[in-house]
């Protein structure tokens, strides 16, 4: 007997910001770690199933569908970001996209790269990477100055432009703090010094709003399994249509050639291997794509743009405005921004009298309050199915911990 998916995979779901309803599934009270992994909404799972269901039924004769759908989410992903389609790669994860710039960019050696420190490691290593490979040397500032409006940050990278630089790594939005770079006034200072601006984004696309031509960002890349409410193993990364014919197309594979399928097509006599590699963001596509995942991320996406990511970002900090003037009240130390322009959709704080983290974390965990705890900053991380109120219970459970955790 065929199989037959779930009957309202066709179905058209409406998000509503503060009603986590199209997530049935999930299991803590309060869920705040969107910045860490974001659990999949029912229709990310349909979008998912569906997918099985076609191969199942129809094996390779699915697969041209399903090519025509990763357009359609490369379109939807640069629309949120102001990019177009064509500018846009699915890669498996931000740590991907990242190592395919660096790895295919034009170095020359003894080139400098401008990183922070307290970056995620993602951030980093692929640079180090090159860095060994190509000789080049990595500059670390340090991220004071950014938060506290002194605009110090922006003079000290600026001071080591001057010194030149051919390209600056920076995360739009920083893991353990919430902290939203400003990317406008770095790509401004990038570009005024000859330097090309690369861009982390996980933390950001999907519930921060990150506009690549207002920043004048050359590169970008992201994963799906955080603020895009998709799975793991999808992700994206966007490319500066004007940056294209210098990179060298070192991460090229069988499908990042202009016409690489049509020996598969078209009879016999159109095997060759000489088809120029494509002058597009996705010649990093060599090979095969997740494909489940790719359809559980439109899903995501399609959820997301409804909503609209500037209301998202505007509903995640009425989460938690009051949630950090509690904690502060209590005597708890806030990693947040003080200006409003600076802060993303994530609360680190560290709380009073010298408390374990990592034991406070457990009691959180064991009253239903999922959380993280990256690099010993507790953090809190809401996106738009939170309930507006639920921070009143995050405060009592964040109580509770905490006296517990002083009995123990």
């Amino acid at each position: 007997m065929r199989h037959t998916a779930e009957p309202d995979k066709d179905r058209t779901f409406a998000a509503k910001l503060g009603d986590r309803g199209l997530f049935p599934h999930l299991a803590p009270l309060v869920y705040v770690n969107h910045a860490g992994i974001s659990p999949p909404s029912r229709p990310v799972r349909l979008a998912m199933i569906a997918l099985l269901d076609d191969y199942a039924a129809r094996g390779a004769a699915a697969f041209p569908a399903w090519f025509a759908q990763r357009a359609r989410l490369r379109a939807k992903l640069g629309r949120l970001i102001g990019a177009a389609a064509d500018d846009i790669a699915l890669v498996q994860s931000t740590t991907r996209g990242l190592t395919d710039i660096a790895l295919c960019y034009p170095w020359r050696p003894r080139d400098r790269v401008i990183l922070f420190e307290g970056e995620f490691p993602a951030n980093v290593t692929p640079w180090q990477r090159a860095a060994a490979m190509f000789d080049l040397e990595l500059v670390f500032l340090p991220l004071g100055g950014f938060a506290d409006g002194s605009g110090a940050g922006l003079a000290r990278l600026e001071d080591e432009l001057r010194r030149g630089a051919r390209l600056v790594a920076v995360s739009a939005v920083q893991f353990q703090t919430g902290l939203r770079m400003p990317l406008a006034a770095i790509g401004a200072l990038c570009r005024a010094h000859g330097a090309e601006l690369c861009v982390d984004a996980v933390q950001a696309v999907g519930a921060t709003p990150v506009d690549v031509e207002a920043a004048g960002i050359d590169y970008l890349a992201c994963g799906g399994h955080k603020w895009l409410m998709g799975l793991e193993g999808t992700g994206f990364l966007y490319i500066r249509r004007e940056r294209l014919p210098a990179l060298r197309p070192a991460v090229a594979g069988w499908l990042s050639h202009e016409d690489g399928v049509s020996f598969l097509l078209q009879g016999p006599g159109h095997l060759r291997y000489d088809r120029p590699i494509r002058q597009r963001a996705d010649f990093v596509e060599g090979g095969n794509l997740n494909a489940a995942g790719y359809a559980g991320l439109e899903a995501a996406v399609d959820l997301i743009l409804q909503i609209g990511v500037e209301r998202i970002h505007e509903h995640a900090n009425r989460f938690l405005d009051p949630l950090e003037e509690a904690l502060r009240e209590r005597g708890w130390e806030s990693l947040r921004a003080e200006d409003p322009g600076l802060r993303g959709c994530a609360l680190g704080v560290r709380p009073p009298g010298g408390v374990s983290v990592v034991e406070l974390h457990r009691e959180l965990t064991q009253l239903g309050i999922a959380c993280a705890i990256p690099d010993g900053v507790l953090r809190f991380s809401p996106h738009w199915p939170n309930a507006l109120d639920e921070w009143e219970q995050v405060l009592l459970s964040t109580d509770e911990a905490l006296s517990r955790v002083a009995r123990a």
